[in-house]
C-alpha cells in the first residue's frame, strides 16, 4: 500500500525543477501586486503557496540546475528580497502612523513595557 503513495508524493517533483521555479516567480508576483494592494487574504494565500512550493523544490535534484534553471534562481531571489523590502517598509509605515494615532513614538519599543505595572 506504501508503494501506491509514494508515486503520488513524487508527482508534485516529477516535473523539473525550473518549472517549479516559475511557478515560484509568478507566485513571488502575486505576492507582491497582494503587498501594493494591502491585500491581506491574498498575501497568506501567497505565503502558504511559498511554503508549499519550497518543500517541492527542496525534494527536487538541485544538480540538474541548467544555466536557465540558475537564472530562474536568480530572479527568484531576487523578487524574493524585493518583497522583503515592500513588506518591511509597509510594516514601517505602518509603525509610524499608530505612533501619529497613539501619539507615542515607541508603540512597539520594549522601553514602555514595565511602565504599564
Amino acid at each position: 500500500m506504501s508503494r501506491s503513495v509514494a508515486p503520488t508524493r513524487r508527482a508534485a517533483t516529477a516535473l523539473p525543477l525550473a518549472d517549479h521555479l516559475r511557478q515560484m516567480l509568478a507566485l513571488l508576483e502575486g505576492e507582491r501586486q497582494a503587498l501594493a494592494a494591502l491585500d491581506l487574504e491574498r498575501i497568506i494565500t501567497c505565503a502558504g503557496g511559498k511554503m508549499d512550493l519550497c518543500a517541492i523544490i527542496d525534494a527536487c535534484d538541485s544538480a540538474a540546475l541548467d544555466e536557465e534553471g540558475r537564472g530562474l534562481l536568480d530572479a527568484v531571489r531576487r523578487l524574493n528580497a524585493i518583497n522583503r523590502r515592500l513588506r518591511n517598509l509597509i510594516a514601517s509605515n505602518m509603525q509610524a502612523r499608530f505612533a501619529q494615532l497613539t501619539g507615542r513614538a515607541g508603540l512597539y519599543s520594549q522601553s514602555g513595557v514595565g511602565s504599564a505595572f
